[in-house]
């Protein structure tokens, strides 16, 4: 969403903040610090990746994947690898629409590759399985973010009585049936399929109890075979767009010793707002005499330029602003780290972003003329395949000068 928007739902979490002695509501103790990072999900040791943590588990899940990866070629090409292409979605709340639009233009120029890694957080956590899966589901991702309203996201209710009792101002649940109606058991088995043909779905989340970001491994969990493995889906890509004090956090049962606790999930855009793979990873390392061609597709779901606005001298006004400065040059910060370790790794890179030729305002977040405009853009982009830029050296070949009006 733009700056403006985002810092408003931040000056209505930051009421939270500041009144947060007023309420509690009951939940089970998080597990112990210890055990976290080796709970089992559904009985899995790979479920998920801690990116702050030990490199081993994620190094292991991708020479895996590479095994699988070898073993379905034809038996005459498995001497080395075709090129590989990894997506990484970043966050952007309503300004997904982009992103979104982007892979259905980018299907319509006829040179969308198939990606062997797809990781998404927040907006980009809703559009990964789709861009994941491919063209065959280009239709409903064009439903999700062209056809929706913001009542079909959050309802917003008492706001006095959320800031005192409640954990969030906005309730989520019309956003977890939009989920549950596309996440279903016809998409959950074609993950899985691509999983086992060793390809990678990461979306993140933020661990609040530690302060952590986590990446699940979606298509362990979709080939999994747990009665529970598809809810877990769900609950995954709702944590990851859960604005923290604007929208509810998502609980996840865990056990530990026999003890039953309870983990608090918000958006992964808490931690970081894009990812591809941890720098500690060198790719030329662990590809060995499987050495190939790669390249990296960044899409940013917001602008790279900053956006002007006038701002009061009122304390909440000050911290909005602020606050929307840092999610902004976060996300800056977390495309030059994909970039250096692209550049290290011998990996092609390639940047589409919200230029600040586009010009749509809206009054509220995800208001539909809006999204449909940023969908409309996006499609043009990857239709045409110019948005692209390959290289951020120097930096200043990317705007980052205020647009005025």
């Amino acid at each position: 969403m733009s700056l403006p928007a985002m810092r408003r739902l931040w000056l209505l979490s930051l009421l939270v903040l500041g009144l947060a002695g007023c309420g509690n509501i009951a939940r089970l103790d998080p597990p112990p610090l210890a055990a976290t990072e080796t709970l089992p999900i559904l009985g899995l040791s790979n479920a998920r990746f801690w990116l702050d943590g030990d490199p081993a588990p994620l190094v292991r899940e991708w020479r895996l994947a590479q095994d699988r990866q070898v073993a379905a070629l034809p038996r005459a090409a498995r001497g080395r690898l075709p090129p590989a292409n990894m997506l990484a979605l970043s966050g952007g709340g309503d300004n997904g629409a982009f992103g979104a639009g982007l892979m259905v233009g980018w299907t319509a120029s006829g040179r969308r590759p198939s990606f062997d890694l797809v990781t998404g957080v927040s907006a980009g956590a809703l559009i990964a399985p789709f861009a994941f899966l491919g063209p065959d589901y280009d239709a409903p991702l064009r439903e999700v973010f062209t056809d929706v309203a913001p009542g079909d996201v959050l309802i917003f209710g008492n706001r006095i009585r959320a800031v005192l009792f409640g954990e969030a101002l906005a309730d989520t649940s019309p956003l977890y049936r939009l989920i549950e109606r596309h996440v279903n058991e016809a998409m959950m088995a074609a993950i899985a399929r691509e999983y086992g043909r060793g390809r990678l779905l990461l979306i993140g989340t933020t661990n609040l109890d530690l302060g952590r970001p986590v990446f699940w491994n979606i298509g362990a969990i979709a080939a999994s075979g747990r009665p529970e493995a598809l809810d877990l889906m769900r609950r995954i890509l709702l944590a990851s767009a859960s604005i923290p004090g604007a929208f509810p956090p998502v609980l996840f049962d865990v056990e530990a010793g026999g003890r039953r606790y309870q983990e608090m999930h918000v958006d992964g855009g808490a931690a970081l707002q894009l990812f591809l793979y941890p720098p500690g990873i060198d790719l030329r390392a662990q590809d060995g005499p499987r050495a190939r061609e790669r390249t990296a597709w960044v899409v940013r779901n917001g602008r790279l330029d900053t956006e002007w606005s006038t701002t009061n001298r009122s304390i909440l006004s000050i911290t909005g602003r602020a606050a929307s400065t840092l999610l902004h040059f976060s996300a800056v910060n977390d495309i030059v780290r994909v970039y250096l370790t692209a550049q290290r790794d011998g990996v092609r890179f390639r940047l589409a972003y919200i230029g600040p030729n586009f010009t749509a305002t809206r009054e509220q977040p995800f208001e539909t003329a809006y999204m449909r405009a940023l969908f409309a853009y996006g499609e043009a982009q990857g239709r045409s395949g110019n948005g692209w830029i390959e290289s951020l050296r120097p930096l200043g070949s990317i705007d980052l000068s205020a647009s005025r009006p």
